[in-house]
């Protein structure tokens, strides 16, 4: 596996070594001592999600609050995504910055998201099954999101949201972000 990271410290891209020959092909997703290794720490990874969307649906920009707050490792099944990371640390240099990242069953690339970010993706394919691990349990007390308006992005004009994620706050509005430098791993 082969680990980048990206302009945000905390978002990593993933690339796992894919063997292929006439049969099709074989690839490790995850290796929790590679990660732990490039991490510098250990991530307890307690959930496994999946979600299948079609075109131009965007689920995002979605993170949670102590003591639920959540690390991501994200990959697409089937199809392609766009993948966004939002850093949501008050003070921190890199504030309201995002990455996006081009995730498909194609180029195999994953993404880490520690805690800290909000996190999206924009459906690019007909459809994509979406599959991601996290290291905190879902807690719906606690669950937040920043609007997709918060970044500046050119959205498809026909973009599908949720009616959840149609009401999501602009980052500037938020009160409940996470403090820059503070430890949500222990």
């Amino acid at each position: 596996m082969n680990f980048k990271q990206t302009k945000l410290d905390g978002v990593i891209i993933i690339e796992p070594k894919v063997f292929s020959d006439d049969r099709g092909y074989f690839c490790e997703t995850f290796r929790q001592d590679l990660l732990d290794d490039f991490l510098g720490f250990r991530i307890n990874f307690c959930q496994d999600n999946e979600s299948k969307s079609s075109k131009n649906v965007f689920r995002g920009l979605h993170y949670q609050l102590p003591p639920f707050v959540q690390s991501k490792l994200v990959r697409v099944i089937s199809g392609k995504v766009l993948d966004f990371a939002v850093d949501i640390r008050a003070g921190s240099p890199t504030f309201g910055e995002y990455v996006a990242v081009e995730l498909s069953s194609e180029n195999k690339k994953q993404l880490f998201i520690s805690r800290g970010f909000a996190h999206g993706f924009l459906v690019l394919s007909d459809e994509a099954i979406f599959t991601y691990k996290v290291d905190n349990f879902y807690s719906r007390e606690c669950d937040r999101g920043i609007s997709y308006k918060s970044i500046d992005f050119a959205y498809p004009s026909d973009m599908i949201l949720s009616d959840k994620d149609k009401v999501q706050p602009l980052l500037s509005e938020c009160k409940e972000l996470f403090e820059y430098g503070a430890n949500y791993y222990g």
